[in-house]
């Protein structure tokens, strides 16, 4: 019997697709905010702790170029566990790590097994949800992501409160990746829950899951692909960049200018945890926004609000209300972030060539992750060669151009009919 055959019922995703999910995304939200300051307790500077914060996106971005290669090769379920294990593996240094260059590599190894786990995730939704429910399993997978961002930090808050240590934030993901391995392997075989998966041949003739030889698709020749699109990548795409940049460079910046201003590190967590709801709580919002209204009514608020919030960071960093002004700028940033839920994703659908969409996707996906590499690396720079602020005030300023680049170039390469006037 084929998925489509099968009666389609949202509970049987639960279990092998959304649990180990939100338990992995639970254990990301963990860390994420300790990262800058474990490093910084290693005696690292506040660049140095930047640098190593923004690893975690530079290991996602390399695992980018191998991740479909093997899902398509060991299967959707064994690339989920074995990203998990080498997630333990990596988080297991972090937390044995003598000094910053150490963390730096569990933290890189985290960031390899991230990329592999989303991939894998997305090749198991695309493979064993019907069609018809494929946009809503997506996006709800997406929701549990950042459901898993938002209750991270306050597991994290929690843990130090009783341990009295940063650090001890690698433990729930070490817990929260073993228990995601766990239920992986225990689930009976898909195909019983499912039905049998569409089959189809992948690059190589083999036969494969057909969201395994979406990802392979979207890795074969990656390169190849930006090269033929090089017009929209380099207009358009620069704007998705941008965007990554800006998603990213928030992640990182919030918790190195907690260390700057002298936070600590329990409230630095719980803070974060009630941005991230902010965040969680507008993703269904902004996919209506963008189907009411079009792909510009989620895209320049967002860039503008996340530039606006970094430009108040830079220009309040010194001023006796530091703190106030910190806790403000990280809600309206989660704010806009929020209201930019699923652009990315949704631009590339718009984008793609309908007969075959993988070989877009997949260029798509690595030009926003070059921003997403590049955004906490280029904060770490300007925090090394100037200061903090000076890194907040050229991010925001970069956001903004974001906005103008996005203004000009989606509704030449994305027109977008908004339902009220269809």
């Amino acid at each position: 019997m084929s998925t489509a055959e099968q009666p389609f019922r949202w509970r049987s995703i639960a279990l092998p697709a959304l649990l180990p999910t939100l338990l992995f995304s639970i254990g990301e939200g963990a860390i994420i905010p300790m990262i800058p300051v474990v490093a910084g307790n290693l005696g690292a500077t506040l660049a140095i702790a930047g640098l190593v914060a923004a690893l975690l996106m530079l290991g996602e971005l390399v695992g980018d170029i191998p991740s479909g290669w093997l899902v398509a090769r060991v299967g959707e379920r064994p690339a989920m566990i074995g990203a998990s294990l080498l997630s333990i593996i990596g988080l297991v240094i972090c937390v044995l790590a003598p000094n910053p260059v150490a963390l730096g590599f569990g933290i890189f190894l985290v960031g390899l097994a991230t990329a592999v786990f989303s991939l894998a995730r997305h090749a198991f939704m695309t493979s064993f949800v019907p069609i018809a429910y494929r946009a809503r399993a997506l996006s709800t997978l997406g929701g549990t992501f950042r459901a898993g961002a938002f209750i991270g930090p306050f597991i994290t808050a929690a843990v130090i409160h009783l341990t009295g240590t940063a650090a001890s934030a690698f433990w729930i993901h070490i817990i929260a990746c073993l228990a995601a391995a766990l239920t992986l392997i225990l689930l009976r075989d898909p195909g019983a829950s499912f039905g049998a998966a569409k089959t189809v041949r992948g690059s190589t003739g083999a036969a494969l899951h057909e969201g395994e030889a979406l990802v392979e698709q979207e890795a074969h020749g990656l390169f190849r692909t930006i090269y033929e699109n090089r017009g929209v990548l380099a207009k358009l795409g620069t704007g998705a960049a941008l965007i990554g940049a800006l998603r990213a460079s928030r992640a990182i910046i919030l918790p190195l200018w907690a260390v700057s201003i002298g936070i600590t590190e329990t409230n630095t967590a719980l803070i974060i945890g009630i941005a991230s709801g902010i965040d969680f709580a507008l993703f269904y919002a902004s996919g209506q926004i963008m189907d009411r209204f079009g792909r510009l009514w989620s895209a320049v608020p967002s860039m503008v609000g996340l530039g606006l919030g970094h430009l108040a960071l830079a220009f309040t960093h010194d001023l006796p209300d530091s703190v106030v002004w910190f806790i403000s700028a990280a809600m309206f940033m989660s704010l806009a972030n929020g209201v930019g839920s699923g652009i990315l994703m949704t631009l590339g659908a718009d984008l793609a060539d309908k007969s075959n969409p993988a070989p877009f996707l997949g260029a798509w996906r690595f030009t926003g992750d070059l921003g997403n590499a590049g955004g906490p690396l280029l904060v770490a720079f300007i925090t090394g060669v100037a200061s903090i602020a000076v890194a907040a005030g050229t991010v925001g300023v970069l956001g903004l151009v974001g906005a103008g680049i996005l203004l000009r170039y989606v509704p030449r390469y994305a027109p977008h009919v908004p339902r009220t006037l269809r």
